[in-house]
């Protein structure tokens, strides 16, 4: 965790309306600077950048902030990434606390690592780009597919030569090892193949592993590039290769066109998921600049929390045959932990003859903003997904499309989604809703109900009939906060630093907790968990969140009640601590002002159960 001195004294280092001047036309406007906003499309200036508070405001949106806010929003970086590029500039080295010096070494030399491959690779997409124009071949290939130079040059679009050696003339250390590591170049062994075609003294057997393609650089959200994807000019194989897992690039977590979208997302409200480079470009030929592609790979949680930073709304298209399906319910998958009640999730199903770049170039625009329109939205696929191969006119099929539904139902987030879901589920099943609640709540039930410690009969006895015994108000607090992390947000500076201050377990949930938030925003617990799976405190955390009965109602009153008796409770201990120590009037003067405050803050709890402890 970065300590908060840092943060400080990083803001106070850096000039916030330098950050947002590499990024926005800023014009003097009184005291402020004004521009039009990068969040949302506008044609009269309403962003107001503010030197002497250091912050930034949209009268249109609402967007506001301060420097760092600005690069996690406008660029989509993590919070330690915009920390360490602001930190980077101001000439300072970010903390990292409670790390050996072997670990902070590792990770220099990882940092460097990438940093040098970072340059390789933008030297390659520069090379690239330049052979595009002089390759008539090429140019003619991307007009036939209907593309201009515009887009091609938004895109950074290029092409790698049909020689096989071709990069010894870019890089004059072809032997150089960060030219296979970033995925350029390869080295022939004995046992690949005999390709007669392969140069007889190609130095060690080295070659470009990119010859004779389109290129489409890949970039991540802060428009650097990580990787290449190339595609041949007929109908070859393989159609498309990618470059490998490198320090710098993950398939797993990045989307090609990101970068390029990321202002059509917030005009547009919604990504459009395709699977190919050229429907991303195509698409943003014919106005669907909000169009992005996975590479190469199925959908991953990954892919769909980061797109979620962008904006609420994802449709996924796919082709309609049976590899479009399968890797539809993939994308389901990934997206379920993070489906909320304010977020949008959709499948569009194309013919099976169409992708989106034929579908488009033969049908049209407007013919592909119907079927946009047409999408399935989450709850039908989930509902299709699970009857897959299940016969519902018969009970064994029933009894098969809730078996198959289960694992996705409980994959859902907390909330109105849910709930409904599990009403739909047991209409299609012709079960009341309340024998599948008892169903499958009493499955779920039973194992945390055999795993509570027996009481001694005497304590038993005292504990109302029906109703468990109250759990620690440290693990309360922060089931409370992992169910409802947007509370958060609503509790004052001096709650945070109360439960920062908890110790052991509970103080480590809170400061990763915080650092999720600040860098990723809200989330479900669904994806809070999934994110802190191989901490060490996993399963102690699912444990205060599976302590609360299934039809518990919640409310920030909750959180607030509970945080206050929290106080109450350090508040005592302090009060008891200086009673015992007292002396002069000065301390009794201080006695006394904090037995106020506890008598207040009681006197709150039970007038109205949340106070605000100041």
């Amino acid at each position: 965790m970065i300590p908060p001195s840092f943060l400080q004294e990083l803001l106070s280092r850096v000039d916030i309306v330098d950050v947002v001047g590499r990024h926005v036309e800023l014009k003097r406007g009184g005291a402020n600077l004004m521009g039009l906003c990068p969040f949302h499309g506008e044609k009269s200036p309403s962003f107001s950048v503010s030197p002497s508070k250091q912050f930034y405001y949209c009268f249109g949106c609402g967007a506001s902030g301060d420097a760092i806010r600005f690069l996690t929003e406008h660029l989509g970086l993590s919070f330690v990434e915009a920390v360490r590029d602001l930190a980077q500039g101001a000439g300072l080295t970010v903390p990292e606390e409670q790390v050996s010096p072997d670990e902070r070494q590792r990770r220099d030399t990882l940092r460097q690592r990438r940093q040098s491959l970072g340059n390789v690779l933008a030297r390659a997409a520069d090379f690239y780009r330049t052979q595009l124009r002089t390759h008539s071949r090429a140019v003619d290939y991307l007009k036939q597919r209907g593309l201009t130079g515009t887009v091609a040059a938004r895109f950074g679009l290029g092409f790698a030569p049909p020689g096989w050696r071709t990069l010894a003339g870019v890089f004059p250390a072809y032997d150089d090892p960060l030219l296979e590591e970033a995925g350029l170049v390869r080295q022939k062994d004995s046992g690949e193949g005999q390709d007669s075609a392969a140069p007889a003294d190609a130095d060690r057997g080295r070659y470009d592993w990119f010859r004779d393609r389109i290129m489409f650089p890949i970039r991540a959200v802060g428009g650097e590039v990580i990787g290449f994807g190339g595609r041949v000019l007929d109908d070859s194989k393989p159609k498309y290769i990618n470059s490998p897992e490198t320090p710098v690039f993950s398939k797993g977590r990045e989307l090609y066109g990101l970068f390029e979208a990321r202002q059509a997302l917030r005009d547009k409200a919604y990504a459009l998921v395709v699977e190919g480079y050229m429907d991303v470009v195509a698409l943003a030929q014919s106005g669907f600049p909000n169009a992005v592609a996975t590479l190469g790979t199925a959908c991953t949680a990954d892919h769909v929390q980061k797109l979620f930073r962008f904006t609420d709304a994802v449709v996924f298209s796919f082709d309609g045959d049976a590899a479009g399906r399968r890797a539809a319910g993939r994308a389901l998958e990934a997206s379920l932990p993070h489906a909320t009640d304010l977020r949008s999730v959709r499948f569009l199903f194309l013919p099976p003859e169409h992708d989106p770049d034929s579908y488009v170039r033969e049908l049209g625009s407007a013919a592909f903003e119907e079927q946009v329109t047409r999408a399935v939205p989450l709850s039908r696929q989930l509902i299709e997904q699970a009857s897959d191969g299940a016969d519902l006119a018969t009970a064994e099929g029933r009894s098969r499309m809730l078996a198959q539904a289960r694992p996705l139902w409980a994959a859902l987030p907390d909330g109105g989604l849910k709930r409904q879901m599990l009403a739909e589920l047991a209409r299609q099943a012709q079960l009341d809703l309340a024998e599948l609640n008892a169903l499958w709540g009493g499955a779920a039930a039973a194992p945390r109900a055999a795993a509570q410690p027996r009481l001694p009969p005497q304590r038993a006895a005292l504990r109302p009939p029906g109703r468990r015994a109250p759990a620690a108000l440290a693990d309360l607090a922060l089931r409370l906060l992992l169910r409802h992390s947007d509370w958060w947000a609503r509790l004052s500076g001096d709650d945070h630093t109360l439960l920062h201050g908890l110790g052991g377990d509970h103080g480590e949930v809170v400061a990763w907790l915080e650092v999720q938030l600040v860098e990723h925003g809200d989330q479900t617990w669904a994806a809070l968990e999934e994110a802190m799976a191989g901490q060490p405190w996993h399963t102690e955390v699912r444990r205060w969140v599976d302590a609360a009965d299934a039809e518990e109602e919640q409310s920030f009153d909750d959180l607030a009640r509970v945080v206050s008796r929290i106080w109450i409770d350090r508040l005592g201990a302090e009060s008891r601590e200086l009673a015992a120590q007292a002396r002069s009037p000065e301390d009794l003067a201080q006695l006394g002002e904090l037995n106020e405050r506890l008598r207040a803050l009681k006197a709150a709890v039970a007038a109205t159960g949340a106070p605000k402890p100041h």
